[in-house]
């Protein structure tokens, strides 16, 4: 059976026209881009306009790009990185991806402070809570563009003039966001912000960090080596791809507005028929999120064995980097859903691949195996 695949916020497909850009440079562009020799120069300029492909998608300067192995990478050098400067306070939100959250307690080992911001049950932070919980010791607020799991936006705007007023930086995960939605971050004012490749249709093992140009001073490297990227990120660069992100970037920014009002349509039909299950529900605000994205809770239905019960239909029950776990969604918990309805959620993604006949055959399936698991528990 072929695959109907629907878990798009964990990876997407490679884009036949990036894997086109990039195959040249498997085989006949190889040489390293820091090279003083002419094919070297050849690939230097490749990789410039890559990177100024990439900028354009975001709205930055290219020097402002590094590029990184995937935002995880970002996600630890941004916050590492800012180390050795004298503020030792950080602010997270308990919904971040576990690359942020699983890097604040090494912080803490080094003498940082954390606090834990909360979200309502629709999965937006309070902004007074934010306002009172920033001191004059906080170096960095960690709050990311849009949710891996629930495709909730946060109102970063806002967010941004709160933590400048009191002279934080803002981290903003857009990990999710970019390359799906608008996404600026001159206009948002954002500082730093980690993105990954294979998130829109790039290859795997590549993304970058977008570092403010007012701020790059304060960020000191985690890899030394070779000085590569103004010494901020030494080694090798991933020439091919790099290649594929900046094409995929190029990509993203011509199509993004037909993909966004397809993509939204096939997600609001799937939607739609499958809250006509009884007492299915939306995990998650419904106004602002991801047009890509849904998580429906199925009460009474354990997501492992429904995914399982799929075959054919890839879907998720929450962040691919957390699926070797069977335990309940942080998100989903932190919005304030008991175990069992966070175990009984599915996460349905869908991507500029997906088509309007694999979403009548999802939502067939699904209602029928939801449905038949029901009456077995019973």
């Amino acid at each position: 059976m072929p695959v109907i695949y629907l878990d798009n916020n964990a990876t997407t497909r490679l884009d036949d026209r990036v894997l086109t850009a990039m195959l040249p440079f498997f085989t006949e562009q190889y040489a390293n881009a820091v090279s003083s020799h002419l094919f070297g120069l050849t690939i230097k300029e490749a990789v410039e306009n890559a990177q100024q492909q990439i900028a354009d998608l975001i709205g930055a300067r290219p020097t402002e790009i590094i590029f990184t192995s995937g935002a995880t990478e970002s996600i630890n050098f941004a916050i590492k990185g800012l180390g050795n400067n004298s503020r030792k306070h950080i602010v997270a939100v308990t919904t971040e991806h576990k690359a942020v959250l699983d890097t604040c307690p090494y912080m803490e080992k080094d003498g940082f402070t954390v606090t834990y911001l909360t979200v309502n049950k629709n999965g937006l932070i309070d902004l007074d809570e934010l306002k009172a919980n920033i001191t004059d010791d906080t170096l960095l607020v960690c709050i990311m563009l849009a949710n891996n799991e629930t495709g909730v936006i946060q109102p970063i705007t806002e967010v941004v003039n709160i933590a400048h007023t009191k002279g934080a930086l803002l981290l903003c995960d857009a990990t999710q966001a970019v390359g799906k939605i608008p996404v600026n971050v001159k206009n948002l004012g954002i500082d730093l912000m980690p993105f990954s490749a294979h998130k829109f249709y790039g290859p795997k093992g590549v993304g970058g960090l977008f570092v403010s140009s007012k701020i790059s001073k304060l960020l000191s490297p985690q890899i030394h080596g070779g000085g590569q990227q103004r010494n901020l990120r030494s080694g090798t660069l991933n020439v091919t791809g790099i290649i594929g992100l900046g094409k995929a970037s190029e990509i993203a920014l011509t199509d993004m507005q037909d993909d966004v009002l397809r993509i939204r349509d096939l997600r609001n039909s799937l939607e739609k028929e499958l809250l006509k299950i009884k007492g299915s529900s939306i995990n998650g605000d419904t106004d602002s999120r991801l047009p890509n994205t849904t998580n429906i809770c199925f009460p009474g239905v354990n997501s492992e064995k429904l995914i399982i019960g799929l075959q054919n239909i890839a879907v998720s029950s929450g962040s691919a980097c957390s699926a070797v776990t069977t335990e309940p969604s942080h998100v989903l918990k932190a919005m304030g859903l008991s175990d069992a309805d966070a175990l009984a959620s599915i996460r349905f993604s869908l991507g500029r691949f997906t088509t309007a006949e694999e979403i009548e055959t999802a939502i067939s399936k699904v209602t029928e195996l939801v449905v038949k698991m029901r009456q077995q528990v019973i």
